[in-house]
């Protein structure tokens, strides 16, 4: 291997890189657009959940209880409800979210210190928000209840303490953008040559498959880590996200996985004949694992074991554990070593993949 002719495609592939307004726009701005769409749009905090009260027992301590819910930022009161088929048909067209039934006779049940069941009615239509909704509803009225205090729970929740969906979103979303992009360029650069015939005066050069494969994995590499840089800037000063951990050390891990990602789309070139066959292949193989099987959006463990172990397979989700790790929770490569290190064994057997199979393809 002659890193004189390791140069030579570099900066080959650097010129050609730099010339393409189009291929440059997109690797700078696109990621961007994901940032800010997926920034805002996936948001999982519930609020202003709309509430009916369906109120028979008009005391002071079912006043008291509505109360407690109005004062929460969590319930908005729409209405009080006359009757249970009243609440029925409002929870059937959708304009309640979470019906609060007070039974007659409940202050005198509290007041005697007996049993007070009071129904929550939930429209769980949308699971995730309804499971929130009824969550958030429960504790409430358990809180209120609870007599007498024996206990006082006080919980605290640490590394996200406004539980704020941004906060671990955006962590996740450097994961899934690093791995939406580079792969795809890849893959597009390498198929366009093969489509355009320029790919045969390399195959016919003196170049080895590992010198042709490093010239066009480093400007892909230099361009994915300039991207993850910005994207990690922004998503610390735009949106205001927390950094506890060191950023120096989640931008050598973004480094290690950048390699993974351009070695993906190097792998693609090898299977895909034209670019419009690379860009499927790329978002069938890159994309869609890394939105939905990460953990990005939903958490790994919480899948079938069949699904968790498919999981497994992509390396998505060790480096969007290790980013929400350094930036959450400030640890590091001494807690999440094994991460860093299956992110490394990628690496290396992406890269040889991709090269047998190139060596194949010119032999």
């Amino acid at each position: 291997m002659k890193t004189q002719r390791i140069r030579a495609v570099i900066a080959k592939e650097s010129r050609e890189l730099v010339r393409d307004p189009v291929t440059m726009w997109l690797c700078f701005l696109m990621p961007l657009v994901m940032l800010f769409l997926f920034g805002y749009a996936v948001n999982l905090d519930v609020e202003d959940i709309k509430l009916g009260v369906l109120d028979n027992d008009r005391t002071a301590m079912s006043r008291d209880l509505i109360d407690r819910f109005t004062a929460s930022h969590y319930f908005r009161l729409i209405e009080d409800l006359p009757s249970p088929a009243a609440a029925e048909e409002r929870l059937r067209r959708g304009t309640l979210s979470l019906v609060l039934v007070i039974p007659p006779g409940t202050q005198r049940r509290l007041a005697r210190s007996e049993t007070a069941p009071i129904p929550i009615l939930v429209d769980g239509s949308y699971a995730a928000t309804s499971l929130l909704a009824a969550g958030y509803a429960e504790t409430i009225v358990t809180n209120y209840v609870a007599q007498p205090a024996r206990i006082e729970p006080v919980v605290r929740v640490w590394y996200n303490p406004s539980m704020k969906s941004v906060n671990y979103i955006i962590p996740g979303l450097y994961g899934v953008i690093l791995m939406a992009f580079p792969p795809l360029l890849t893959a597009l650069a390498i198929a366009r040559e093969r489509e355009s015939g320029t790919i045969q005066q390399i195959y016919a050069s003196p170049l080895t498959t590992y010198e042709f494969m490093l010239g066009k994995l480093v400007p892909y590499a230099i361009v994915a880590s300039l991207e993850m840089a910005l994207v990690v800037g922004l998503g610390y000063a735009w949106f205001d996200v927390p950094f506890v951990g060191n950023p120096l050390e989640l931008l050598a891990v973004a480094v290690l996985y950048v390699l993974i990602t351009v070695g993906i789309g190097l792998l693609v070139s090898t299977l895909a004949k034209t670019q419009v066959a690379a860009m499927l292949i790329a978002l069938i193989i890159a994309l869609m694992p890394s939105f939905l099987f990460s953990g990005f959006l939903f958490p790994v463990f919480s899948m079938p074991m069949l699904i968790q172990m498919y999981a497994r397979i992509f390396p998505t989700s060790y480096f969007i554990d290790f980013s929400r790790g350094v930036v959450l929770k400030g640890v590091g490569v001494e807690v999440l070593w094994f991460n860093v290190l299956w992110l490394a064994i990628y690496t290396v057997v992406i890269f040889l993949l991709a090269a047998r199979l190139l060596k194949k393809k010119v032999a």
